[in-house]
């Protein structure tokens, strides 16, 4: 975007993008960050590929209900996060109630579901179900495999003209996090609901913390 272009739409828009130069934005907006998307799920399947590979039994896993439960948490976490990114990227924009609540809904609903796992569950195998086998490299596997994502999307908001820059730097780190996470599911044998609830969620909010740590200097324009 021209600089003169900008500061005529800030000029003005009352903060909504209702006009022809803002609804121009918008589009630029969804084609810039599909192309993050699919430039950090590429580079997220590479680095799965290289240093976990694929489950053997995918196909069956697959036809698994509860593998679809697994993904749904990451998906959901990263349609609500390209909701909120969408928005931040715009000049002037806040994230708004809406958005900030769909960010919310995935872990929430994740941690009723886990906790209802655990209460069901025998007192004796409640730990099992909160460890798993893979506690101590789960969450650090899905921060790594976030880092391809959270750069593109870094370049994505780079390119527009975010004014909330740490909220936008934390939004680029939950949506790099959700991508790690159903990447990640290719891989990981948990399927336990009060694992994921643990490790899978702290695994996002590594790249989360990171992407508002780095949002105000990364993101200044």
């Amino acid at each position: 975007m021209k600089t003169m272009e900008l500061v005529n739409m800030l000029a003005a828009s009352s903060g909504e993008p209702t006009g022809p130069l803002q609804r121009s934005l918008v589009r630029n907006v969804a084609a810039r960050m599909a192309v993050a998307l699919a430039l950090g799920l590429m580079g997220a399947a590479l680095l799965l590929a290289i240093l976990y590979g694929v489950r053997s039994d995918l196909r069956e896993l697959l036809q698994q209900p509860l593998f679809w439960m697994k993904v749904s948490f990451p998906l959901a976490a990263l349609l609500a996060g390209q909701l909120a990114a969408s928005r931040l990227a715009l000049p002037g924009m806040r994230m708004g109630l809406a958005p900030a609540a769909g960010l919310l809904l995935p872990p929430a609903l994740l941690w009723l579901a886990g906790g209802s796992w655990l209460a069901l569950a025998p007192p004796s195998q409640r730990l099992d179900l909160l460890l798993g086998s893979s506690w101590e490299v789960c969450s650090a596997n899905v921060a790594l495999l976030s880092l391809p994502t959270l750069a593109s999307m870094l370049w994505f908001l780079r390119g527009m003209a975010p004014t909330q820059l740490r909220a936008a730097g934390a939004v680029a780190g939950l949506v790099a996090g959700a991508q790690g996470v159903l990447v990640y599911s290719l891989y990981c044998v948990e399927m336990a609901p009060p694992f994921w609830g643990v490790w899978y969620v702290l695994g996002v909010a590594l790249p989360t913390g990171a992407g508002a740590l780095c949002g105000p200097w990364l993101l200044r324009w």
